[in-house]
């Protein structure tokens, strides 16, 4: 897309004086142009029949028709326009959602001027844009995910996986932990059906992948 031109924005928000507030704040730019507003999700897309813009702003909650609806409609009838989510939710499941159904961008509400510009711009360009607080959401909903999906290990189980990575043999991890050898393979087979791996590589392997081990 031409540099040249001003990039088209289209607003939805069902707080009017957050409408203003981000007309206002674009205005400040020449880079961008508001060329429409709606307070709810209906109103933009009859907003889109009439001038289509090259990127849209809205909210996840918003009356008759919401962000998530919106915007799923928008990549089935308008792909070519990108959506940016504005909203003061940061919940996972709506992060999430927004994914799933093609959001462009998702930034909070008590962004600042610079970061917003940065998000139109960065889709402008052919780009996503998940501002800072997003990201550290998304990324601890992964680790909190990752944590529920692993296996139940014991203490001792655990003791072995580490003395495995540090490549210890059967008969030096039974000496170290005072164990026999025969309860060394016990849980050695114990682990290797936990994990759903053949080998001890790829116990070594699934214990780095999976944080199990420093």
């Amino acid at each position: 897309m031409s540099t040249d031109k001003p990039i088209k924005i289209m607003i939805a928000d069902d707080h009017q004086m957050v409408v203003d507030g981000l007309v206002g704040l674009l205005a400040m730019d020449s880079s961008v142009k508001v060329i429409g507003e709606a307070l709810n999700g209906k109103n933009l897309l009859d907003l889109l029949n009439q001038n289509e813009p090259d990127q849209i702003i809205i909210d996840i909650n918003m009356p008759i028709m919401d962000g998530i609806q919106v915007t799923k409609y928008v990549k089935v009838h308008h792909p070519d326009i990108k959506v940016l989510i504005l909203t003061m939710y940061n919940k996972p499941e709506f992060i999430r959602q927004m994914l799933e159904v093609g959001a462009d961008g998702f930034i909070l509400k008590n962004t600042g001027r610079d970061e917003l510009l940065n998000a139109i711009h960065s889709l402008d360009q052919g780009r996503t844009y998940y501002g800072k607080e997003v990201m550290a959401k998304m990324m601890e909903s992964i680790a909190q995910k990752q944590e529920k999906e692993l296996p139940e290990i014991t203490a001792r189980e655990k003791d072995i996986l580490k003395l495995l990575v540090q490549e210890y043999t059967t008969q030096e991890i039974a000496e170290k932990l005072f164990i026999s050898t025969h309860t060394v393979d016990t849980h050695r087979k114990n682990l290797l059906s936990k994990l759903n791996v053949k080998n001890t590589v790829g116990l070594v392997r699934y214990a780095f992948e999976h944080g199990l081990v420093d």
